[in-house]
């Protein structure tokens, strides 16, 4: 499967493209559709499951400095309100790297997603005003498409980060929704 075949499930599909327009309306600056709300429609629809799964968060994320840790969260909360049939988490990127040990502060949304824990997460779907969708991979569609788990070369380079990531991936349980995943982990 490819991008332009990915796109079209996108695009098909009534839920994700309503949640696509109601974060392109909040006109938030670098904003996104990101990381498991975009991977798991992926491996949905690879799986012959529904792309769109309201049990999954619908990850929100952008960057705007000038928008407060506060604002951010009352962003959160109307969203839960006007649209409750979604699953909202929105996160300001300029606010995250604090998440992640020793991470310098990220400079945009695509630099915060490129050091996400997993590769197949790095991802990020957006709707522009020309109604055409952009979607971004910082490490290609191959892994999530494969059903590869790799970590990031950020999360790679620092013991703490990958102690994350394996707390994390005992966490998830991916397996069970998808169980031709691969886990992968660097050898110690």
């Amino acid at each position: 499967m490819d991008e332009r075949t990915i796109l079209k499930f996108f695009k098909a599909s009534i839920d994700l493209m309503n949640i696509l327009r109601i974060i392109r309306d909040l006109k938030l600056k670098d904003s996104w559709l990101a990381a498991g709300s975009v991977r798991n429609f992926i491996w949905n629809i690879l799986s012959n499951q529904p792309g769109f799964d309201p049990d999954t968060d619908v990850d929100v994320i952008f960057f705007d400095p000038t928008v407060s840790y506060e604002a951010t969260v009352q962003i959160e909360e109307d969203l839960k309100k006007q649209y409750p049939q979604y699953k909202w988490e929105v996160k300001n990127q300029v606010y995250m790297h604090i998440h992640s040990p020793g991470t310098k502060p990220y400079t945009s949304s695509k630099d915060a997603m490129s050091k996400y824990p997993e590769r197949c997460t790095a991802v990020g779907l957006r709707l522009l005003e020309d109604e055409k969708l952009d979607l971004f991979t910082a490490y290609g569609l191959e892994g999530i498409i494969r059903f590869q788990v790799y970590p990031t070369p950020h999360f790679l380079e620092n013991k703490e980060r990958m102690i994350l990531y394996t707390e994390r991936l005992k966490k998830k349980d991916w397996h069970r929704k998808w169980p031709q995943l691969t886990f992968h982990f660097p050898e110690k």
